[in-house]
């Protein structure tokens, strides 16, 4: 079964998968923000970290279960494989796009 994502959203878990920084970072919208493991980053520089540190610790790759609709977000389910315990686990992922599509919100959590 094939899942539908938009297409930005379809290029950030592509970029993940191949654990492409610029290409990850290029689908957000600059004054962005994202809420993971308790940390909240605002803005291209801050996200930029965040993907760095996590790409660079976790090194994960994302297969994608399902999406939903769930209020102004969609929220993406992908089972996450890498190299932390529990490895792999099911995430949700819960985007808000803005009106060209990119990324403006994005909130990871089980």
């Amino acid at each position: 079964m094939t899942i539908s994502l938009p297409e930005k959203l379809a290029a950030y878990f592509a970029a993940v998968n191949k654990r492409d920084v610029a290409g990850m970072l290029a689908q957000f919208g600059e004054d962005a923000f994202v809420h993971d493991e308790g940390e909240e980053m605002r803005g291209h520089a801050a996200i930029r970290s965040w993907i760095v540190k996590t790409t660079g610790k976790y090194g994960i790759t994302a297969d994608i279960q399902g999406v939903d609709a769930i209020g102004q977000a969609l929220r993406v389910s992908a089972q996450v494989a890498g190299t932390f315990p529990g490895s792999p686990i099911v995430l949700h992922y819960d985007f808000t796009l803005g009106a060209d599509g990119e990324i403006i919100r994005l909130e990871i959590g089980l």
